[in-house]
């Protein structure tokens, strides 16, 4: 018994070893690195960006950090509107995906063993793609000449073709579209597993099913809507191809600005500093989607 339990902890500390070793190499390192770069100055050298140490016959004798980036992104209006940009649209393509997601997540969930297996199969079926050949066919649909224009002018609706493509709309249709999945399917495992009996109780209690659905099955699957709007609203802020695909010349978001300034302007110190700012506006969410977690499973 001893040996057994001495084995089992043994197997648990060697899995979460293993684990923080994964983490430390897949973000703490990198991160370090970005860090790092953003004290920096830009300079014409490779890498291109000054030393964060200055060192004479290879002894480090001082330190030439500089907050000049920090500074630049406080008081640069750019900046400011690409962190509000990126923050309102993921928030509002977030709250869409919600209000889609749930009722498929819902009806998958409702659906007969059989059938449930191929509405689940449908929702990740997009995933069998490459990512940038699903925005490059939102391309073909929206263009002027494209699918949606020709059929709305071939049944008579519309005279000119409409502006579909390179506008705010297309910006929320093409996150949308990609991110739905990351709602659904954390939507479907929390109300896959809700308690048929807690329903038919409710219903014996003179329960209307809008007054069930409100009372029993939203506050129940909380933790589903919290994990599908991180999942969704966190790539989102950073996203880079479907705004430079679809959007306009008005969709100003974080992530063009980042790859403007790492591979237009080789300025890796201020696109290092502007991903630091990013990521720790991202931590606020992720912190409040833990409390709610944990203040949620500590209901009765």
């Amino acid at each position: 018994m001893i040996a057994r339990g001495t084995s089992a902890g043994s197997g648990r500390r060697l899995v979460l070893a293993a684990l923080w070793l994964w983490t430390a190499i897949v973000f703490f390192l990198p991160f370090a690195l970005v860090l790092k770069i953003s004290f920096a100055e830009a300079q014409l050298s490779v890498p291109p960006y000054s030393a964060l140490f200055e060192r004479v016959d290879g002894v480090v004798v001082g330190l030439k950090a500089t907050l000049a980036n920090y500074g630049l992104l406080a008081t640069d209006a750019l900046y400011f509107k690409a962190y509000v940009g990126s923050l309102g649209i993921a928030l509002i393509a977030t709250t869409i995906t919600l209000i889609l997601g749930y009722p498929m997540a819902y009806a998958i969930a409702r659906a007969p063993s059989p059938r449930r297996e191929v509405l689940l199969i449908l929702v990740m079926l997009p995933f069998w793609t490459s990512f940038l050949v699903r925005i490059y066919a939102w391309i073909g649909l929206l263009r002027p000449s494209g699918v949606i224009n020709t059929a709305l002018q071939a049944m008579g609706l519309i005279d000119a073709p409409l502006v579909l493509l390179n506008t705010q709309g297309a910006v929320y249709l093409g996150i949308v579209y990609a991110y739905l999945p990351f709602m659904v399917l954390p939507l479907y495992a929390r109300l896959e597993k809700l308690d048929p009996a807690l329903l038919e109780a409710a219903a014996d209690l003179g329960a209307k099913p809008w007054r069930t659905f409100l009372s029993v099955t939203l506050p129940l699957s909380h933790p589903g809507i919290l994990a599908g709007c991180l999942l969704v609203f966190i790539p989102a802020v950073g996203e880079f191809v479907i705004p430079e695909l679809l959007g306009g010349p008005d969709t100003l978001m974080i992530g063009k600005v980042l790859w403007n300034e790492f591979f237009s302007n080789r300025d890796w110190p201020m696109s290092a500093a502007a991903t630091v700012v990013l990521l720790a506006t991202l931590i606020a969410p992720v912190m409040l989607f833990q409390s709610l977690r944990m203040r949620a499973e500590a209901r009765p």
